[in-house]
């Protein structure tokens, strides 16, 4: 039933890696079995591939090209293509923005940004939703989510990526205390690199009289042709602000939220304090 639902739901870029695989190995005189050797795969995950019952991973991506590729680097470029496939549909339009930018900022209120998560809180968090996937949507999901942690480490320009975290969403237990403790200390790490701030705002903000942030996530970002844009998400719905009067409202918004947050020395010490916390 799974397999069956992969094919009616698969893909563009999967049907086309689909199709080209096919294509080279009857070229090439080669059965399924024998790419399947060539790529440390079995014949029924080459014949799964080309039916797109079970489409290319990202492993088998780069074991196709160097079996099959011959050197036009088709199956390469297609893991982009194909890694856009595996994000929910509300994300695909932005995903590549986000790995494209120059200026990432956002304020979560419930969970840990994506980009910031671990694999065992991705895991938790998507796999413990409603409506329930499937294990292997869920293998899907985690791996493409935490492929986007490669823009921490891209160069050329080297992003500035800000996370203001509402204080509940460091509290609120993903999976379990072990996980979430994991998750607060990947965060430290994270906030040592030179590209990286995070702040956190405190619950307590809106006895002080007004908390800018009371209205939900956003995410501000620049992009790589210096184009001012939003995201917004809930509930599987997703709004990308272009106008230029929304996103200066936006951010004007955001810049607000920034100033009423802890600064990012008391929120590093703050975390590591709720790290180290015993929790039952």
């Amino acid at each position: 039933m799974a397999r069956a639902a992969n094919k009616a739901q698969a893909g563009g870029a999967a049907r086309m890696v689909a199709a080209l695989a096919k294509a080279l190995r009857e070229q090439l005189g080669l059965t399924q079995e024998e790419v399947g050797k060539m790529t440390g795969y079995t014949a029924s995950a080459i014949s799964a591939m080309e039916t797109c019952a079970q489409p290319a991973s990202d492993a088998m991506l780069v074991a196709l090209e160097k079996a099959i590729g011959g050197g036009l680097g088709l199956f390469e470029k297609a893991r982009k293509l194909m890694l856009m496939e595996k994000y929910p549909p509300q994300f695909q339009d932005f995903a590549l923005m986000e790995a494209e930018a120059v200026t990432l900022s956002s304020y979560q209120t419930y969970v840990v940004h994506g980009l910031f998560q671990t694999p065992e809180y991705a895991r938790a968090l998507i796999g413990g939703g409603y409506p329930p996937l499937a294990e292997a949507t869920v293998d899907e999901l985690v791996d493409a989510r935490i492929a986007r942690k490669a823009l921490f480490d891209r160069a050329n320009p080297t992003p500035m990526i800000e996370l203001i975290l509402d204080e509940a969403a460091l509290k609120r237990p993903v999976g379990s205390w072990d996980i979430q403790r994991a998750q607060l200390y990947a965060l430290l790490e994270d906030a040592e690199r030179d590209n990286v701030s995070l702040q956190v705002m405190s619950m307590s903000r809106g006895a002080k009289g007004s908390h800018a942030g009371t209205q939900g996530d956003m995410v501000l970002v620049v992009t790589k042709d210096h184009e001012h844009v939003v995201y917004l998400e809930i509930e599987d719905e997703s709004n990308l602000i272009s106008d230029p009067v929304k996103v200066a409202r936006l951010s004007h918004r955001y810049a607000k939220i920034r100033s009423q947050a802890m600064s990012p020395d008391e929120s590093l010490s703050f975390i590591r304090k709720l790290a180290g916390e015993e929790r039952t």
